[in-house]
């Protein structure tokens, strides 16, 4: 039996939303999020706080940052001692400074995933907690806007812990505060001020140096966004008393 014109326009309407969803996929972007092995996103305030989220395997933690967590998806890990490798207390294990830390435990495909929250008052503070002293971080200005500078070195261990397909990426993340200048990232700005630079794991692994350069306007969004409003605010006041007193004004002339 023969397919009716509206069923065949269906068919054509959901081949062509595969389609594109398809595409969407392939470009790392759209209906289906690209997944990581290892990935940092780093939430940067313009007085230099800054939150830095990481979502990673075991097996990527052991080999890249020289962890030594079982990674068995059914075995037992503690938090505690997830919250002190990352920096939580007295300082991370190897590193002199010490952080916020919150981490949870998750699995995908089988395998088990940490995600862990750092929070410091100075960005700069990162690079001497061992999870992230692979980077040396600078944050200051040059001429009229601030400028941020991130240079990722070597794993602190060689080699893998794991059967790696050479498939697997790593992931820089950005999320910026302000209108941005300038920046060396390969990919587009998302959406939000957001932007990624991304490298295989192998070469993460042989530790092929990552350089990211941004400079940002030194005035955050909310601020422009409020300036902007209050101004224009101050001009439709402005021009709404000049109207009452021209008013009023030819009320006194008459």
């Amino acid at each position: 039996m023969g397919l009716r014109g509206d069923q065949r326009a269906r068919i054509a309407v959901i081949a062509v939303f595969a389609a594109a969803a398809a595409v969407s996929a392939c470009s790392g972007s759209g209906v289906f999020k690209r997944e990581y092995e290892y990935e940092e996103e780093l939430y940067l305030a313009l007085d230099g706080s800054a939150t830095l989220n990481v979502n990673a395997s075991i097996e990527s933690l052991n080999a890249l940052r020289g962890a030594a967590f079982d990674p068995d998806p059914v075995a037992r890990i503690s938090r505690d001692d997830l919250r002190r490798f990352f920096g939580a207390g007295s300082g991370s294990e190897g590193g002199s400074g010490s952080a916020d830390v919150s981490v949870s435990l998750a699995r995908r495909d089988g395998r088990r995933f940490v995600h862990a929250t750092v929070d410091v008052d100075d960005v700069e503070e990162l690079g001497r907690l061992a999870p992230f002293s692979w980077s040396e971080y600078q944050l200051g200005r040059r001429q009229d806007a601030i400028e941020f500078r991130q240079h990722i070195g070597k794993p602190a261990a060689a080699g893998a812990s794991a059967a790696w397909t050479g498939e697997e990426l790593v992931a820089f993340r950005m999320h910026l505060p302000s209108e941005i200048v300038f920046h060396n990232s390969q990919q587009e700005t998302q959406r939000g001020n957001i932007l990624e630079w991304e490298q295989p794991l192998s070469d993460r692994l042989a530790g092929t140096p990552l350089d990211i350069e941004v400079q940002l306007e030194p005035t955050s969004i909310l601020t422009q966004t409020l300036l902007l409003f209050g101004s224009t605010a101050a001009a439709a006041i402005a021009t709404l008393a000049g109207a009452v007193w021209w008013i009023s004004r030819r009320r006194t002339d008459g």
